[in-house]
Protein backbone atom coordinates (compact mmCIF):
# COMPACT_ATOMS: atom_id res chain seq x y z
CA UNK A 1 0.00 0.00 0.00
CA UNK A 2 2.43 2.60 0.99
CA UNK A 3 4.99 1.93 -2.31
CA UNK A 4 1.61 2.45 -3.93
CA UNK A 5 0.96 5.75 -2.50
CA UNK A 6 4.87 6.46 -3.14
CA UNK A 7 4.88 5.67 -6.80
CA UNK A 8 1.48 7.17 -7.28
CA UNK A 9 3.46 10.86 -5.75
CA UNK A 10 6.27 10.07 -7.85
CA UNK A 11 4.67 9.75 -10.92
CA UNK A 12 2.05 13.06 -10.27
CA UNK A 13 5.82 14.56 -9.36
CA UNK A 14 6.91 13.70 -12.67
CA UNK A 15 4.34 14.55 -14.90
CA UNK A 16 4.01 18.07 -12.93
CA UNK A 17 7.29 18.73 -13.87
CA UNK A 18 7.23 17.32 -17.25
CA UNK A 19 4.34 19.80 -18.02
CA UNK A 20 6.53 22.73 -16.73
CA UNK A 21 9.19 21.47 -18.97
CA UNK A 22 7.11 21.19 -21.98
CA UNK A 23 5.68 25.03 -21.51
CA UNK A 24 9.01 26.52 -21.17
CA UNK A 25 9.70 24.66 -24.37
CA UNK A 26 6.83 25.84 -26.36
CA UNK A 27 7.70 29.12 -25.43
CA UNK A 28 11.39 28.36 -26.97
CA UNK A 29 12.61 29.75 -30.57
CA UNK A 30 15.79 27.42 -31.03
CA UNK A 31 17.15 30.90 -31.44
CA UNK A 32 20.06 32.92 -29.55
CA UNK A 33 17.78 34.94 -28.24
CA UNK A 34 17.12 32.05 -26.18
CA UNK A 35 20.68 32.33 -24.14
CA UNK A 36 19.67 36.08 -23.07
CA UNK A 37 16.75 37.43 -21.44
CA UNK A 38 16.15 40.90 -22.11
CA UNK A 39 13.91 41.04 -18.73
CA UNK A 40 16.93 40.34 -16.93
CA UNK A 41 18.35 43.25 -18.55
CA UNK A 42 16.37 45.25 -17.37
CA UNK A 43 16.08 44.24 -14.19
CA UNK A 44 20.02 44.97 -14.08
CA UNK A 45 19.55 48.30 -15.63
CA UNK A 46 16.94 49.22 -12.35
CA UNK A 47 19.71 48.22 -10.28
CA UNK A 48 22.68 49.64 -11.72
CA UNK A 49 24.01 53.15 -10.49
CA UNK A 50 24.95 54.20 -14.15
CA UNK A 51 25.81 52.41 -17.93
CA UNK A 52 29.12 51.30 -16.31
CA UNK A 53 27.86 48.96 -13.50
CA UNK A 54 25.00 48.01 -15.81
CA UNK A 55 27.53 46.67 -18.13
CA UNK A 56 29.05 44.56 -15.41
CA UNK A 57 25.90 43.44 -13.80
CA UNK A 58 24.64 41.96 -17.16
CA UNK A 59 28.25 39.85 -17.16
CA UNK A 60 28.36 38.87 -14.35
CA UNK A 61 27.88 35.26 -14.26
CA UNK A 62 25.91 35.01 -10.64
CA UNK A 63 23.11 37.55 -12.14
CA UNK A 64 22.43 34.70 -14.92
CA UNK A 65 21.36 37.03 -17.58
CA UNK A 66 24.08 36.36 -20.40
CA UNK A 67 24.39 32.83 -21.74
CA UNK A 68 25.32 33.46 -24.82
CA UNK A 69 28.23 31.70 -26.78
CA UNK A 70 27.88 32.94 -30.48
CA UNK A 71 31.28 32.15 -31.42
CA UNK A 72 30.45 28.88 -30.16
CA UNK A 73 33.90 28.39 -28.87
CA UNK A 74 32.43 26.82 -25.34
CA UNK A 75 32.70 30.00 -23.21
CA UNK A 76 30.23 32.62 -23.12
CA UNK A 77 30.31 35.73 -24.71
CA UNK A 78 30.97 39.62 -23.21
CA UNK A 79 28.74 42.24 -24.08
CA UNK A 80 29.90 45.75 -24.58
CA UNK A 81 27.37 48.93 -23.70
CA UNK A 82 27.84 51.61 -25.80
CA UNK A 83 25.81 54.69 -25.25
CA UNK A 84 24.27 57.73 -27.68
CA UNK A 85 22.54 60.71 -27.52
CA UNK A 86 20.17 63.06 -29.22
CA UNK A 87 18.28 65.58 -26.81
CA UNK A 88 16.06 64.01 -24.57
CA UNK A 89 16.38 60.76 -26.18
CA UNK A 90 19.48 58.10 -25.50
CA UNK A 91 20.15 54.74 -26.52
CA UNK A 92 22.27 51.80 -24.66
CA UNK A 93 23.65 49.38 -27.53
CA UNK A 94 24.26 45.91 -25.73
CA UNK A 95 26.84 44.15 -28.24
CA UNK A 96 28.86 41.11 -28.00
CA UNK A 97 31.74 40.41 -28.61
CA UNK A 98 32.25 37.94 -31.08
CA UNK A 99 35.91 37.58 -32.37
CA UNK A 100 38.67 40.14 -33.10
CA UNK A 101 37.02 41.97 -36.04
CA UNK A 102 33.07 40.98 -35.34
CA UNK A 103 30.54 42.32 -33.01
CA UNK A 104 26.73 41.73 -33.10
CA UNK A 105 24.34 43.44 -31.59
CA UNK A 106 21.93 41.87 -29.23
CA UNK A 107 19.80 44.18 -28.46
CA UNK A 108 19.15 48.37 -27.45
CA UNK A 109 17.73 49.85 -24.16
CA UNK A 110 14.97 52.73 -25.72
CA UNK A 111 15.17 55.80 -23.01
CA UNK A 112 13.54 59.08 -23.02
CA UNK A 113 13.01 61.78 -20.35
CA UNK A 114 9.24 63.05 -20.60
CA UNK A 115 8.89 65.78 -18.31
CA UNK A 116 10.98 67.01 -15.55
CA UNK A 117 10.56 63.74 -13.66
CA UNK A 118 9.42 61.04 -16.00
CA UNK A 119 10.84 58.95 -17.90
CA UNK A 120 10.14 55.68 -20.34
CA UNK A 121 12.14 52.87 -21.06
CA UNK A 122 11.64 49.66 -23.24
CA UNK A 123 14.47 46.97 -24.75
CA UNK A 124 14.12 46.04 -28.06
CA UNK A 125 16.25 42.44 -28.96
CA UNK A 126 18.03 42.60 -32.13
CA UNK A 127 16.10 40.40 -34.73
CA UNK A 128 19.10 38.28 -35.99
CA UNK A 129 18.99 37.24 -32.46
CA UNK A 130 15.17 36.55 -32.18
CA UNK A 131 13.97 36.56 -34.92
CA UNK A 132 12.49 39.82 -34.76
CA UNK A 133 12.58 42.87 -33.20
CA UNK A 134 11.41 42.03 -29.40
CA UNK A 135 9.96 44.74 -27.49
CA UNK A 136 10.28 44.66 -24.06
CA UNK A 137 9.19 47.17 -21.30
CA UNK A 138 8.68 47.28 -17.59
CA UNK A 139 5.00 45.86 -16.27
CA UNK A 140 2.77 48.21 -13.86
CA UNK A 141 4.46 49.22 -10.81
CA UNK A 142 2.59 50.64 -7.48
CA UNK A 143 2.40 54.36 -8.20
CA UNK A 144 4.88 54.63 -11.14
CA UNK A 145 2.50 53.58 -13.89
CA UNK A 146 -0.08 55.65 -16.08
CA UNK A 147 -2.28 54.98 -19.04
CA UNK A 148 -1.72 55.49 -22.61
CA UNK A 149 -4.64 55.24 -24.40
CA UNK A 150 -3.49 56.78 -27.73
CA UNK A 151 -0.92 53.93 -28.57
CA UNK A 152 -3.29 51.25 -27.28
CA UNK A 153 -2.29 48.34 -29.25
CA UNK A 154 -5.74 46.81 -29.59
CA UNK A 155 -4.98 43.18 -29.20
CA UNK A 156 -2.25 43.21 -31.47
CA UNK A 157 0.31 41.11 -31.03
CA UNK A 158 3.79 40.12 -31.59
CA UNK A 159 6.80 38.43 -30.64
CA UNK A 160 8.58 35.56 -29.67
CA UNK A 161 7.34 35.01 -25.96
CA UNK A 162 3.70 35.42 -26.45
CA UNK A 163 2.39 33.93 -23.23
CA UNK A 164 4.15 36.87 -21.57
CA UNK A 165 2.81 39.74 -23.88
CA UNK A 166 0.43 42.41 -22.82
CA UNK A 167 -2.00 44.74 -24.78
CA UNK A 168 -2.51 46.84 -21.67
CA UNK A 169 -1.37 50.27 -22.30
CA UNK A 170 0.54 50.90 -19.12
CA UNK A 171 3.72 53.06 -19.62
CA UNK A 172 5.88 52.86 -16.36
CA UNK A 173 7.73 55.91 -15.21
CA UNK A 174 11.26 54.74 -15.00
CA UNK A 175 13.01 58.07 -13.40
CA UNK A 176 13.32 56.38 -10.00
CA UNK A 177 15.78 54.42 -11.35
CA UNK A 178 19.55 55.17 -10.62
CA UNK A 179 20.93 54.86 -13.97
CA UNK A 180 18.43 57.14 -15.41
CA UNK A 181 18.71 59.69 -13.48
CA UNK A 182 22.61 59.25 -13.42
CA UNK A 183 22.55 60.05 -17.61
CA UNK A 184 20.23 62.73 -17.30
CA UNK A 185 22.31 64.32 -14.75
CA UNK A 186 24.54 67.74 -15.27
CA UNK A 187 27.92 66.82 -16.68
CA UNK A 188 27.59 63.26 -17.81
CA UNK A 189 30.02 61.78 -20.57
CA UNK A 190 28.64 59.10 -22.44
CA UNK A 191 29.25 55.67 -21.70
CA UNK A 192 31.33 53.53 -24.36
CA UNK A 193 32.91 50.78 -23.46
CA UNK A 194 36.73 50.29 -24.00
CA UNK A 195 36.76 46.43 -23.63
CA UNK A 196 37.09 44.75 -27.02
CA UNK A 197 38.39 40.70 -27.73
CA UNK A 198 41.83 41.34 -27.09
CA UNK A 199 41.22 43.73 -24.03
CA UNK A 200 38.90 42.36 -21.68
CA UNK A 201 38.14 43.74 -18.03
CA UNK A 202 40.50 42.45 -15.51
CA UNK A 203 37.03 41.38 -13.32
CA UNK A 204 35.62 39.22 -16.24
CA UNK A 205 36.31 35.47 -16.31
CA UNK A 206 34.22 33.97 -19.03
CA UNK A 207 32.00 30.58 -18.11
CA UNK A 208 31.07 27.47 -19.59
CA UNK A 209 26.99 28.40 -20.91
CA UNK A 210 24.61 26.44 -19.41
CA UNK A 211 22.50 24.19 -21.74
CA UNK A 212 19.29 26.26 -22.54
CA UNK A 213 16.86 23.45 -20.77
CA UNK A 214 19.13 24.93 -17.40
CA UNK A 215 18.92 28.19 -18.58
CA UNK A 216 15.23 28.31 -19.48
CA UNK A 217 13.98 28.47 -15.72
CA UNK A 218 15.79 31.39 -15.35
CA UNK A 219 15.39 33.59 -18.24
CA UNK A 220 11.62 32.92 -16.95
CA UNK A 221 12.38 34.03 -13.30
CA UNK A 222 12.91 37.60 -14.66
CA UNK A 223 9.67 37.98 -16.60
CA UNK A 224 7.76 38.78 -13.73
CA UNK A 225 7.71 42.56 -13.75
CA UNK A 226 8.10 43.04 -17.28
CA UNK A 227 6.13 42.54 -20.34
CA UNK A 228 6.44 42.17 -24.46
CA UNK A 229 4.71 44.49 -26.14
CA UNK A 230 4.08 45.51 -29.77
CA UNK A 231 4.83 49.34 -30.01
CA UNK A 232 7.68 51.55 -29.73
CA UNK A 233 7.59 54.34 -27.07
CA UNK A 234 10.59 56.15 -27.95
CA UNK A 235 9.64 56.72 -31.51
CA UNK A 236 13.44 58.57 -32.66
CA UNK A 237 15.40 55.65 -31.25
CA UNK A 238 15.79 54.00 -33.84
CA UNK A 239 16.43 56.77 -35.76
CA UNK A 240 19.35 57.24 -33.88
CA UNK A 241 20.24 53.69 -33.78
CA UNK A 242 19.42 52.49 -37.62
CA UNK A 243 22.92 54.00 -38.86
CA UNK A 244 25.21 52.32 -36.00
CA UNK A 245 23.92 48.87 -35.99
CA UNK A 246 25.90 46.37 -36.35
CA UNK A 247 25.33 42.60 -37.22
CA UNK A 248 28.43 39.59 -37.31
CA UNK A 249 28.06 37.60 -40.58
CA UNK A 250 30.09 34.66 -38.79
CA UNK A 251 26.32 35.11 -36.49
CA UNK A 252 24.03 35.60 -39.44
CA UNK A 253 24.94 32.89 -41.43
CA UNK A 254 25.63 30.58 -38.46
CA UNK A 255 21.39 30.95 -37.53
CA UNK A 256 20.24 31.51 -40.83
CA UNK A 257 18.42 28.51 -41.58
CA UNK A 258 16.92 28.72 -37.69
CA UNK A 259 15.90 31.77 -38.77
CA UNK A 260 13.97 31.60 -41.74
CA UNK A 261 12.36 28.62 -40.17
CA UNK A 262 11.35 30.70 -37.08
CA UNK A 263 10.21 33.82 -39.45
CA UNK A 264 7.98 31.81 -41.63
CA UNK A 265 6.27 29.42 -39.18
CA UNK A 266 2.86 29.23 -37.28
CA UNK A 267 2.12 28.31 -33.96
CA UNK A 268 -0.47 28.69 -31.33
CA UNK A 269 -0.21 30.25 -27.80
CA UNK A 270 -2.51 31.72 -25.38
CA UNK A 271 -5.47 31.04 -27.36
CA UNK A 272 -3.64 33.32 -30.46
CA UNK A 273 -2.39 31.70 -33.69
CA UNK A 274 0.55 33.87 -35.17
CA UNK A 275 1.73 33.25 -38.39
CA UNK A 276 4.99 34.65 -40.15
CA UNK A 277 5.55 35.16 -43.62
CA UNK A 278 9.28 36.59 -45.09
CA UNK A 279 9.56 38.09 -48.54
CA UNK A 280 11.85 39.34 -50.48
CA UNK A 281 10.79 42.76 -52.47
CA UNK A 282 13.09 43.95 -55.61
CA UNK A 283 12.86 47.34 -56.40
CA UNK A 284 13.20 48.99 -59.79
CA UNK A 285 17.00 49.69 -59.35
CA UNK A 286 17.62 45.47 -58.64
CA UNK A 287 18.05 46.34 -54.89
CA UNK A 288 16.49 43.72 -52.33
CA UNK A 289 14.86 43.86 -48.81
CA UNK A 290 13.19 41.64 -46.72
CA UNK A 291 9.99 42.02 -45.08
CA UNK A 292 8.30 40.16 -42.30
CA UNK A 293 4.75 40.48 -41.84
CA UNK A 294 3.10 39.07 -38.05
CA UNK A 295 -0.59 38.15 -38.26
CA UNK A 296 -2.19 37.22 -34.88
CA UNK A 297 -5.45 35.91 -34.82
CA UNK A 298 -7.70 35.39 -31.84
CA UNK A 299 -9.29 31.74 -31.33
CA UNK A 300 -12.68 31.62 -31.06
CA UNK A 301 -14.54 29.79 -28.87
Amino acid sequence: MKISKVFASSFLFLTLMGANVNGQDSDTTGLPGDDFSLEGALEMFKKASGPEAFEKLINAENNKVNNLDLNEDGLTDYIKVINRKDKDVQIFVLQAVVSENEFQDIAVIELEKTGAESAVLQIVGDEDIYGEETIVEPGDESGNAYLDFTNSPEGLISGPSLATTSTDAIIVNVWAWPAVRFVYAPGYRLWVSPWAWSARPIWWRPWRPATRIAFAPVRYSYRRHYVIVPTRRVVHAPVIYRPVRVSSVTVRNRNQVAVTKYRSTTVTRGGHKVSRKSTTVTGPRGNSVKRTKTTVRRRRN
